[in-house]
């Protein structure tokens, strides 16, 4: 059984606005966040299109783990160690899908946006038997409790008011009559098919999605003065440059683990979906994005 969750989380924001906020905040806290080899690294973004959605944005990053994994993770994995995401913006709805060289480890996401306060029963048409495997999470981004290294007063939507906008701070119960205000569906199945570790892991897998979607929807909030005057491509810009920097401390972090590999420490080789011993590097040429139909299934499930 994999571990299906639909995370709902409201934003004092319109979903036109949040097109915007959700760009931003992606950059920026990638780029924040890849430090000493264990960030984000893109490696693609692009037009795309499909024949059902119709055109969209195609992005394919590589998410590079390590120490931050709990140690009983460490043990199962290779010392430096990555998974990939490709994802189809066909906004207001996107398709998020991770793999990596686990076998029969897979992440799938699908997300819809709409102007209300989570109250759409069945915002993504599930089927019966989904809507029966789900578990609704309503995600508070003032009130839910959050790592403590990650916090930062500037950021707390309790205390945070926009100079811009007037909105804010978030009070208690804020989600039953703030306006504007919109919600981010997000269906996230969850699957480790390893047999004595799958609950747990999958579990696991689970809370870092939640801590994740928490701190990157209160930093989307904390900036909006930032970026709630930029136009889409405005913000497409910012992302290339964004992108670039990010690219570049990745590599200078890679690099430097393979200078220390070469000189004799003892750190496992990286092992790479393309075989290199150096570690994943930005593609020299484009990558010509394929539509989610034309991905085959059994990268992963849709279940």
């Amino acid at each position: 059984m994999v571990l299906t969750k639909e995370y709902r989380i409201c934003m004092p924001i319109t979903v036109e606005e949040y097109r915007i906020g959700q760009l931003y905040m992606i950059a920026r806290h990638s780029h924040e966040q890849s430090d000493q080899g264990e960030g984000v690294e893109v490696v693609a973004n692009a037009e795309c299109e499909d024949p059902e959605h119709g055109k969209g944005q195609f992005t394919e990053k590589r998410i590079h783990l390590s120490s931050r994994l709990p140690y009983w993770v460490q043990s199962l994995i290779p010392k430096i160690f990555y998974v990939t995401e490709k994802a189809w913006n066909f906004y207001p709805f996107t398709i998020t899908g991770n793999c990596s060289f686990i076998p029969k480890f897979s992440i799938s996401i699908q997300t819809k946006y709409e102007n209300n306060n989570g109250s759409t029963e069945n915002c993504l048409n599930l089927t019966e038997e989904q809507m029966e495997a789900r578990e609704v999470d309503f995600i508070d981004i003032a009130y839910d409790d959050m790592n403590p290294k990650h916090y930062k007063e500037t950021e707390d939507p309790k205390f945070y008011k926009s100079a811009k906008t007037g909105r804010g701070p978030l009070v208690e119960g804020w989600r039953d009559d703030q306006d504007p205000i919109m919600c981010s569906y997000k269906l996230v199945n969850a699957r480790f098919e390893v047999w004595g570790l799958q609950t747990k892991v999958e579990d696991f897998i689970q809370r870092c999605i939640r801590d994740i979607l928490l701190l990157g929807h209160r930093q989307a909030f904390a900036w909006v003065d930032d970026w709630v005057e930029m136009t889409i491509d405005d913000v497409r810009v910012y992302e290339e440059e964004m992108h670039s920097k990010t690219n570049d401390k990745m590599k200078a972090a890679l690099d430097a683990a393979v200078d220390v590999e070469s000189s004799g420490a003892a750190t496992p080789k990286t092992p790479t979906l393309s075989g290199s011993s150096k570690g994943p590097s930005t593609p020299a040429t484009p990558i010509t994005p394929k539509s989610p139909s034309q991905e085959a299934k059994s990268w992963f499930s849709w279940s």
